[in-house]
């Protein structure tokens, strides 16, 4: 192919198990990616993997281990999803987005492949080029992080070091179950034979099913919410820290850790990291301690709880279900002072969206202006402000996310709040028109978004 753009319309136009159209249940099974990975000569098992499954918090565990990782000198690799301005961000190497020329080159090189796989998902080919990419240059150990549930995912073909699990909610309930327990089963699916696993704070009956998986299984199970403690020390806008001590070994802790992220499901995010980090030492992962407090310190998680500007203040947030909106609620009432708070919200298909509202309304916004993102799967503003006329919340409707912070800024003045959330798609867009706005340099983006 001749061109980046070339190359994402190509991956993009295969089938899209991120869109509300192609997900049903069939679509999803690991023959495709297992054939892909097999005649590729098996990337994958060329280097360490931790591999991080759950509703909230994976991204942000993900990022603080990869950071953690190259804090101790290793060779990284990282995959995430979704992005938030460019593909690319999906695919790290030692904290360096994949190059556009790269990604086109193995789009390239795998085409005749993709071609004699019928059915193939682009999330599954996007795998295929992170595994064989970080086997290429080098990677000692990688980061994954599920796309979607965990038992049928693309990234679940691996054999990890540990298998992490964070909180556990409702979420795509119509594929991965309508129940927790149903869901959970889903999640716990990368719990491996004999790999340990570690699980951040859960409901109790998640926590029933990751106990029997794990036993059925025999993988040691770390549980946060009991094996580590975790003690704030201060909170400020610029982040937060907190000690830890493992309670299974006397005299094991951190005195003094940092991150720069708000909120105190980031302390849960952190801990789980942490933890993450004693499993691999355990496994003869070398982390000295002075790592783990550098990679905390260091790591950059856009889009929670982001601070674009502080008179008005701004913030962007990627909540996008119910209990991720309550966490915002409670973080903007604990971590800022302001007059009045000004709410830009958008969805994506599928949610439950007047949950999500009902966990911002305590906020008691002085307005809500809905936003429609420019992706396929952004919900109707129309949709939207039905459901919040009928919870009695106030709203107007200006669909385009670069005009609804417009029209927020002209609401605002100085000791104000402005947050926009609801998806990551809000969110990128919300901070793409602030910088244009603001006059500062755009992130990478694509020439087109999905």
């Amino acid at each position: 192919m001749s061109s980046y753009r070339e190359a994402l319309e190509y991956i993009y136009g295969l089938t899209n198990l991120e869109s509300a159209h192609s997900r049903a249940a069939k679509h999803f099974n690991l023959a495709r990616i297992e054939g892909m990975l097999e005649e590729m000569g098996n990337p994958e098992t060329r280097y360490k993997i931790v591999h991080v499954a759950g509703t909230k918090g994976k991204g942000s565990v993900c990022a603080m281990l990869e950071s953690i990782l190259r804090a101790s000198g290793y060779r990284t690799g990282l995959y995430i999803s979704p992005h938030l301005h460019t593909f690319r961000e999906r695919i790290s190497v030692a904290g360096e987005y994949m190059r556009e020329d790269e990604f086109t080159s193995w789009i390239d090189r795998l085409r005749p492949l993709i071609e004699t796989t019928p059915g193939v998902s682009t999330f599954e080919v996007a795998t295929a080029i992170a595994f064989a990419h970080f086997a290429e240059q080098g990677v000692e150990i990688a980061v994954l992080e599920v796309g979607l549930g965990g038992r049928l995912d693309a990234t679940n073909v691996v054999r990890p070091l540990v298998s992490v699990i964070t909180s556990i909610s409702h979420d795509h309930m119509a594929i991965l179950g309508d129940t927790l327990a149903k869901i959970a089963y889903e999640k716990a699916g990368i719990i491996k034979e004999g790999i340990p696993v570690v699980s951040a704070p859960q409901h109790a009956e998640v926590l029933q099913v990751l106990h029997s998986v794990c036993a059925e299984r025999n993988a040691p199970l770390t549980l946060v919410s009991q094996d580590w403690t975790c003690e704030p020390i201060h909170s400020d806008l610029n982040g937060q820290s907190f000690s830890l001590s493992y309670e299974r070994i006397p005299g094991v802790a951190y005195s003094h850790l940092s991150v720069p992220l708000l909120g105190d499901h980031q302390l849960i995010n952190a801990t789980t990291a942490v933890a993450t980090v004693r499993v691999l030492q355990e496994s003869g992962v070398t982390v000295p301690e002075s790592a783990v407090q550098a990679g905390l310190e260091e790591v950059h998680w856009p889009a929670r709880l982001e601070i674009l500007n502080r008179h008005p203040f701004l913030v962007v947030d990627g909540a996008h279900n119910d209990e991720s909106c309550q966490r915002l609620a409670d973080a903007l009432q604990h971590h800022f002072d302001y007059r009045k708070i000004i709410l830009i919200f958008g969805t994506s298909a599928g949610k439950d969206h007047a949950a999500m509202l009902k966990a911002l309304r305590p906020l008691d916004p002085a307005a809500v202006i809905i936003a429609k993102a420019d992706h396929p799967r952004a919900t109707d503003p129309a949709t939207l402000r039905s459901i919040a006329e009928s919870l009695g919340i106030g709203c107007h409707v200006v669909p385009p996310t670069a005009e609804a912070l417009q029209e927020a800024l002209s609401m605002a003045t100085d000791d104000d709040l402005i947050c926009a959330c609801g998806s990551l798609f809000i969110a990128a867009e919300t901070r793409e028109a602030w910088m244009s706005h603001s006059g500062l340099p755009l992130p990478p983006r694509d020439p087109f978004g999905m």
